[in-house]
């Protein structure tokens, strides 16, 4: 069985689940006993290549179904200029920023597409859904 090589990434995220970043605020939805789509287009998102340190570029889609909080845009604008000088993969940045959209606003669903600028010829998009358990919820 052939060893896989030690990569020049290892060790360069292992603080991505606990980096500090701006909170996200919410505001409470006055119609929870409705299901209603809520859609973003992030247009100016940067992030920086952890390897080569240059910048990345990329665009967002959000859309959730709120339940009692919607994102509060001035908020969410600030967390994601956080990343402007952070080192991160494309990857991580989308699962990050569903993990923390998740946890402030307990949406009913969410899904992020992030569409990253060509980097060697390659685009990159990376989409997470997030659909929430109702029967955990009720707990």
């Amino acid at each position: 069985m052939a060893r896989r090589k030690k990569s020049d990434y290892e060790g360069r995220q292992e603080y991505v689940r606990t980096m500090k970043l701006p909170p996200i605020e919410v505001w409470e939805n006055k119609y929870p006993d409705r299901d209603y789509k809520i859609h973003l287009d992030i247009l100016e998102f940067t992030c920086v290549c952890p390897k080569t340190g240059l910048p990345d570029f990329a665009t967002f889609e959000l859309d959730y179904i709120p339940d009692k909080w919607c994102i509060e845009l001035k908020s969410l604008k600030l967390y994601l200029t956080a990343y402007r000088n952070i080192g991160i993969f494309h990857e991580h940045v989308v699962n990050r920023i569903v993990d923390d959209l998740v946890a402030v606003c307990d949406p009913r669903y969410l899904k992020l597409k992030g569409i990253f600028n060509v980097r060697g010829g390659i685009r990159t998009t990376v989409e997470r859904e997030y659909v929430r358990d109702e029967d955990s919820h009720r707990k």
